[in-house]
């Protein structure tokens, strides 16, 4: 029986784990976090989202259920993320980290929590998009410097980074498959006169509107064709259900810090 720990328990993502978990005969909830000063905070965890009374209460701390717990998910924002990652580390604990918009100083941060106790990092858990990161790096590898490359993602109106983090891993795989750097090549959106296509840069375009949950597509322009890579997700369910995935095979693994390619087996 994994017990998990789930941080950001009453958010988009973190109630979808949670019913992902109760829905698991494998799982069981070890803890239900929340921020301090939140209206849900004292109240039963079932009873709140809707799955009947379970006998746990959301806490304001991660520190009252860490050590209880077998493993931590965290779906919050970089700055709550990476302090409960100091707890997780502190306690030895295994931590699946699915928030975005971590600077380089976080990143290294976690690199060295994550020797502690080991750590998934990742932008979007779904199983099919990971797949998209490596198909989008094999095309790239195929099709050559001949063909421009676009990534347009588009997400609900309430998503408060852009561009997505997802976006961004797949502007890194891109940029990785053709040995170039990303952060040199990355073209943000576009405006003005002088706005002409660089030789080699990848274009990364963001849209926000309604209730979107995430769409990502890589154009491959070419001349006289374009072929395109979408993934398109209809609901939070399956990034919960990788983050299960994730936090299941995290369970047992050396410390260090890992990412859904690890995973499931995807890198090399």
């Amino acid at each position: 029986m994994l017990k998990i720990a789930v941080c950001g328990a009453m958010g988009r993502m973190g109630s979808r784990v949670i019913a992902a978990i109760i829905e698991d005969p494998d799982a069981e909830l070890a803890g239900a976090v929340e921020s301090v000063g939140h209206a849900r905070v004292g109240r039963d965890v079932g009873t709140v989202l809707g799955h009947g009374t379970i006998g746990m209460n959301v806490v304001d701390d991660l520190e009252k259920v860490v050590e209880g717990a077998d493993c931590v998910v965290d779906f919050t924002n970089a700055a709550s993320s990476l302090a409960h990652a100091r707890i997780a580390a502190a306690a030895q604990t295994p931590a699946v980290i699915g928030s975005t918009g971590f600077g380089r100083g976080d990143t290294a941060e976690l690199k060295r929590l994550a020797r502690k106790a080991p750590m998934v990092l990742a932008p979007n858990m779904s199983i099919g998009m990971n797949v998209m990161y490596r198909l989008a790096a094999d095309i790239t590898r195929y099709l050559g410097d001949a063909y421009d490359i676009e990534i347009v993602e588009v997400h609900h109106k309430h998503k408060a980074d852009a561009p997505s983090g997802s976006a961004l891993k797949l502007g890194q795989a891109i940029a990785a498959a053709r040995g170039r750097d990303f952060r040199r090549d990355a073209r943000y959106s576009r405006h003005g006169q002088n706005v002409l296509r660089r030789q080699g840069e990848i274009g990364i375009q963001s849209i926000r509107a309604g209730d979107v949950v995430g769409e990502h597509t890589v154009v491959f322009g070419g001349t006289g064709e374009r072929l395109e890579l979408t993934h398109k997700a209809s609901s939070r369910d399956n990034f919960a259900r990788g983050a299960l995935i994730a936090a299941r095979w995290l369970v047992g693994q050396k410390p260090g810090l890992y990412d859904m390619q690890d995973v499931l087996g995807l890198k090399g």
